[in-house]
Order: C-alpha cells, then structure tokens, then sequence
C-alpha cells in the first residue's frame, strides 16, 4: 500500500509540473504572438542582431550609434558590457524609447567565475566533482547576474585530444563522458531551477561542433571526421547540456563535412532540432556569418541566408542579418517563416528570463554592492582551487614541505599576480589575484623564511612575448642577461633546504588563438631548471598551465612535480595550502599528457589496429609503433597521485552474465593505505571485445570520489546496465550488442582491476 501511494505521488508530481510547464508555455505562446503581431519585417530582423558594446558610457547610451540602432528596434542584444550603471543606461534605451519597448539581452563570457576567478575549466575538470564545478558556475551566475548580465557563453564543451589547441584550456578534456557529466552540472549552476530568478542567467552552449577537433591543433582549422566517430566520441556533451536544458548554443568557426558548421543544416537542424529536440536558440560565434566569405561560400548576403536557412538564429558582431535579409526575402533566398522562427526564439528566450515582466530585474545596486567577489566567494575558490591540483610525482615524499624549512621561491610565475588567474578573465581586476610569494608567506606564517628570486623571463624570445601578449597585459620582463637571472636563483637557492620552482605558461599562451606547435617548457625555463638541479637541492616544479604539456626530461630528473593549471583568484593560498600539507592533492588528469608532440593526438580510448603493440613492450617490427619512442603517455587519463597511497581490491560482481533489463553490480573495496588522510576518485571503464564496428580499448564508464582517513576502507558500487554498454553502430543508431565485456576499475585509465562478463539477449 506505501509503494502504491508513493507511485501516486510521483504521478501526481508529474502531472502538476507537467500542467505548470503547459500553462507557462500556453501564455509564452500569447505573448509572443501578440508582440510579434506588431512587428514590422525590420523589427523582426533587428531581434536577431548581437552587436558587441564597445566601451559605451552611461552618457553615451542614447545617443552612440548603437544607442541609435536600440531605439529604431534593430539590436537584440549586447555583449561584453557590464555594471549595472551602464546596462540600465542602455536598457532604458530599449524600453523606454524604441517603439515596441522590447528589453535587450545581455551576453558576456563568464567563463570560469565572473569577478571571483575560479581555476580555467580544464583544472575544473580536473577535480572530478560535480558538485563542485556546479557550485563555480552557480557563484558566477550570482555574481554576473549582480552586475546586469542575463546570458554566459560558457560552458565551452568541446571535446579536445590535442594539447596543441590554445583553447583545450576552456574545456573539460578528452572524454566525452566526463566532459557530459560537467556539462550538466554547469548548465544546472548557471540555469539554476527558474531563468525567471534574478540570480540565474541562461547558459549558452559552445562550440557547436567538433571544434576542438582541429587539424593539427591549430585554431580555427578544418575538421574533417566521420559521422561514427562524431556521435561517439565528441556530440555526447552538447546533447547533455541541451537536455540539462540549456537556453542557447553557439555555432562554431569550423567546417563540418565540407561546410561551416554556422551554415551545417545536419547539425542546426537535423541534430539539434530534429534528433535533439532543442528550442533554445542559436546564436553564432564573433562574426562567424562573415567568416564563411573566406571558406568560400559567397558575398555576405549569400552566406547570410544559408546561416538562417541552417537554423542560425542571431548573429554575433557581423550584422549580415541586419543588413542583407530584408533583400534575401525579397530576392526569394529566405522565407518570412525562417525569419519569424529565429525572431519568435529570442523573444521566447527574452521572455523566459523575465525580461518582458521587468526589463531590469538584472539591475539592482545593493546586490552589485554585496554579492560580487565577496569573502565567502574568495574562500570557495581558494577551496576549489586546491581540489583541481595535479601531483604528478613524488620521490621520497618530498612533498608536503615543512612550514619551518627555508624555501627559495624561484621562476618566472613566482611572484605574478595575473598570470594566476588564467585565459578569459573577462571580468576580473587583475591587481586581486593572490600570488605564489604571497600565498606562501600567508599559509607558512610570520616565523617561515621565503627567499624570492625570479630566475628567468618567460622566453628568451621577445618577439614570443609580444604574441602572447596581444590580447592580454604584456608580460613583466626582466631585461638583464639570462644568465645574470640564473646566477642570483643559483645565489639565492644556496641559502635554501628547499627550492620550489614556479614555471610552465603564462595565461595567455592558452585560450583563443593561441595555439603552440612546441608544448615543452620555453628553453628560458629548462635552463634554470637545469641550473637548479645542479645544485644538490630538492626541487620541487610547481607548473602553471592551460594545457597537457610534454615533460619527458622533467619528469625523469626533477624529484616533485606539480600541475596547479591557472587556479585563479586565490590561486597563490591555494597553492601554498597543497605544498605545505594543509591539503592533500587530490586532483586527477582529464587529459593524457605526452612523453613528445610528436605522438600527438594520443588519448586513452584509442582503437587497436590490425597490428597492436603486445602489452608491455615498446617495438615490434611491423607493428604500430614508433622507432624512438614508446606508445605510452608520460601520464594517462584519470592519472593523479595523493600524499596518501590507496590499494583496490579484486572485482567483484553480482553476476557473470546480464540480459538487458537486469543490473551488473561491480563492488571495489578501496582502502587508504599510507599516512594522511585523503581523497580518491574510483574510475570505472568498459570494453566490449567484439561488434559491429572496431570499440574503443576502454572506455569511462562511471566514478566516484571518495575520502577515505588513513587506514580507513570503503566498499563501492558502481551499476553497469545496457544503456551504458551502447554506442552508434555504422547506421548512426544507437544500440547496444550481445557479447563479451570487460569492466575495468581502478585509479587511472592505466591502472585498474578487470574483469569480464556477458551480455545476452
């Protein structure tokens, strides 16, 4: 009688959400049919038109060019703009003096916190913590939607497996698993449970698609795979975030199958709408309508129209909408349907926020004066920062120092503000950062002793440095001899019992083009931590970066490594928390790292060929290999060491053979081993051995993140069913077959426990 009455609750739940949502969406409906009633054709064409902002002053606001467009209803948006002062200035504009008053929506990348700079989204990723990463993006909201902005261009979820690629460090790494899991959980921070909430602001998805796939990982390059390939390995976390229901996507600059995805009808109207179901709206990358003139496609009012006619629906900067449509419909190239469908969509996304109700509920000077970068923000991201560091090695427990030793705090990264924050601070004050020196100094107290020497530019290339520099603060340079910087970090480690070595990028040699054809450390680097070395010292390199880098020498020589990524606002305490022991590392990799560029692309759910390599060895004559160098990474996928040690039982499950509606239970018992407490996350992959098209050597199926005291041992479960044994066979259907599997279970993708079992009709 209890089960009954619990089934019909739940069926009651259901129907009461399910006739709320009809009834909101009945009165959308309504109001968007009236409004667009009144709609002149230029009006309708103006809703799909996102210019960018510039530096537009609140006096400025009704009577600058854009300020002008506003009032004769041909923007829909603004991006980039912030403060409350300046949104309410323009959105006065658009309510008070254009003639259907409709309220602008305003963009800006948010991308890893909005004032309160979290760790770049690779490092997030990094923590395996879902609940984690939503929290980030939920502060973001509150801070964005704070200062006047309503709609983020994040999360980025392109799946990328070459560390060449500068934005690799805006997204969540290789798997598409993981990277779905994340995707979800920003959508859920930043989305919240109700847009119409003043603290929520919509989400747009990006870069739709495959966009992390370039060719030789050089920004903006062709992509070229197969469809299989596509729905198995790089759709999966667009699809999640838009079932996560993510308000918007954005089209991406490259080509798919020979055509721009900003004009891929397969992707924005048979993917997204037809086989997705999506009814957010899409918006396109910075003048990504324009950039199909050089693909090759036509003059702007021929590329225009094939965006619309794709399912393009507003278009960032380029204003080929605005300015060549009302001609197309004239011409016959677009339809008056295509054009109200994309109108109807922003408006629906406009009305959905609650703009229409009140055009500046974003827009409220107390919560602009108490909710941004708020000490209770600052002490998450010093939380969360910690959480996405990567131990890579540890000889003789190194790590974690001695408050009471004697550091020689040395690189170029040792003492750098705004290189903690990382690519896409859009919003952030670059004095606030807290650095390595300064974290130190603050974690190991008044009696600790912190010697500082810099030791090395960044490059001993000049002219690198002004590339890098381009879109952010040029870096701080030292222009004395190289060898005059090594001389006083030799003279200052001297005085040392340790020397910690802060080296590896500058925020800006990742992000948006800014691609690298070398990923090794800049030669600047290496020869001081080659100097370093030779001194009898232990060395500790603590690496700042935005990308898997290839640490072969590194790796081999330098006795403690580890990866901190850019960690943001208080990137130098978190830091400092970690190296000092008041946090155990427990961050895993979501990248494979290689030993050479040479292997790349290399990721850990490769497919054997024809002629494998036999496990354990590095070459065989005729098999697929390399002369000079093994096929293994420097470190996999899940890699990620502790300053505790954790052993995995066997596998057990529950049965050797499932049909398709019944459950594989698969039991681990983990136990903390070593001396600290400490945290592990417990990763689950499988293999199905044989199908109809070549599968993956492994693939990641599930994980758990666990802490677990010292000594202390805890029993997990993961579920393993049908659905998670399914792919998209060589019609592009999603199934799954009958046969032999493996479960694998362990710390990382190269460290696990297996074992088989059957799946039978």
């Amino acid at each position: 009688m209890k089960f009954l009455k619990h089934i019909i609750a739940l069926i009651t739940i259901v129907f009461v959400v399910n006739a709320k949502a009809q009834t909101t969406n009945a009165k959308m409906n309504a109001f968007v049919n009236n409004l667009m009633s009144k709609m002149t054709l230029d009006e309708k064409i103006g809703q799909l038109n996102l210019p960018g902002s510039g530096d537009i002053t609140t006096g400025q606001a009704s009577n600058s060019d854009i300020g002008l467009k506003i009032r004769e209803g041909k923007v829909g948006g603004l991006f980039n703009i912030k403060s409350v002062e300046k949104i309410k200035a323009v959105q006065k504009v658009a309510v008070e003096e254009s003639r259907l008053k409709i309220p602008l929506i305003f963009g800006m990348d948010v991308i890893h916190g909005y004032q309160t700079e979290f760790p770049i989204p690779l490092a997030l990723s990094c923590s395996w913590d879902m609940k984690l990463i939503e929290k980030t993006a939920r502060i973001a909201a509150i801070e964005a939607s704070a200062d006047g902005i309503c709609w983020t261009f994040s999360p980025m979820v392109d799946i990328a497996r070459d560390p060449r690629w500068g934005r690799i460090a805006e997204g969540s790494g290789e798997d598409a698993y993981l990277g779905s899991q994340i995707a979800k959980a920003m959508v859920h921070g930043y989305q919240g449970d109700d847009l119409s909430k003043n603290n929520n602001i919509m989400a747009c998805v990006k870069h739709y698609a495959l966009y992390g796939a370039a060719e030789a990982g050089r920004d903006y390059n062709t992509t070229d795979m197969s469809r299989v390939r596509m729905y198995n390995e790089y759709l999966a976390p667009y699809k999640a975030a838009i079932d996560a229901g993510a308000g918007s996507i954005m089209s991406s600059f490259n080509e798919v199958d020979g055509i721009p995805a900003t004009a891929n009808k397969f992707l924005l109207t048979d993917v997204l709408r037809n086989q997705w179901k999506f009814k957010g709206f899409v918006v396109t990358d910075y003048t990504g309508i324009n950039e199909m003139v050089a693909h090759g496609l036509g003059d702007l009012q021929n590329v225009s129209s094939l965006a619309l006619k794709a399912g393009v629906d507003m278009d960032m900067v380029g204003e080929g909408f605005l300015t060549t449509l009302k001609k197309s419909l004239q011409e016959g190239k677009v339809t008056i349907d295509q054009i109200n469908t994309a109108c109807r969509l922003i408006l629906e996304a406009k009305y959905k926020l609650g703009l229409f109700e009140n055009p500046y509920k974003y827009c409220d000077e107390k919560r602009a004066a108490t909710e941004i970068f708020t000490d209770a923000n600052l002490k998450t991201a010093r939380e969360v920062a910690a959480q996405t560091f990567v131990l890579l090695k540890n000889n003789n427990q190194l790590l974690p120092l001695k408050k009471s030793a004697t550091v020689a705090l040395v690189g170029p990264f040792a003492n750098s503000k705004e290189n903690m924050l990382g690519t896409w601070a859009v919003a952030a004050d670059y004095t606030k950062p807290i650095s390595l020196l300064a974290g130190l100094k603050n974690v190991a107290g008044n009696n600790a002793t912190i010697l500082y020497a810099k030791g090395a530019n960044i490059s001993n290339d000049k002219d690198f440095e002004t590339r890098v520099s381009v879109f952010g603060k040029p870096l701080e340079r030292d222009d004395r001899p190289a060898d005059v910087l090594i001389k006083e970090a030799l003279e200052t480690a001297s005085k040392a019992d340790v020397i910690v070595a802060a080296m590896g990028e500058a925020a800006e040699m990742t992000g948006e083009c800014s691609s690298r054809s070398d990923i090794t450390l800049p030669q600047s680097q290496k020869d001081l931590l080659q100097a370093l070395l030779k001194t009898g010292k232990p060395v500790v390199l603590v690496l700042f970066t935005g990308r898997p880098l290839a640490i072969k020498w590194e790796s081999e020589n330098i006795p403690a490594i580890i990866n901190v990524w850019h960690g943001g606002t208080e990137a130098g305490n978190a830091v400092a928390d970690v190296l000092y022991g008041d946090v155990n590392p427990s961050g895993k990799l979501s990248t494979t790292w290689p030993q050479n560029v040479g292997q790349v692309p290399l990721f850990y759910n490769h497919k054997n060929t024809g002629r494998p390599l036999g496990e354990g060895k590095w070459f065989e004559k005729f098999r697929s290999n390399y002369l000079d160098v093994s096929n293994d990474p420097q470190y996999a996928f899940g890699y990620g060491l502790s300053y505790t040690s954790f052993s995995y039982s066997d596998i057990s499950l529950n049965k050797s053979t499932i049909k398709p509606n019944e459950k594989l239970d698969v039991k681990v018992i983990v136990t903390n081993t070593g001396n600290y407490d400490g945290a592990e996350t417990v990763q689950l992959y499988t293999r199905q051995m044989i199908g109809s098209i070549t599968r993956p050597v492994k693939e990641l199926k599930g994980f758990e993140k666990i802490f677990l005291k010292k000594g202390e041992s805890k029993e997990v479960h993961f579920i393993v069913t049908s659905e998670d044994l399914k792919f998209y066979n060589n019609d592009l259907k999603f199934v799954y077959e009958p046969g032999s599997f493996k479960v694998f279970v362990g710390g990382s993708s190269d460290n696990t426990k297996e074992k088989s079992f059957e799946l039978i009709r």
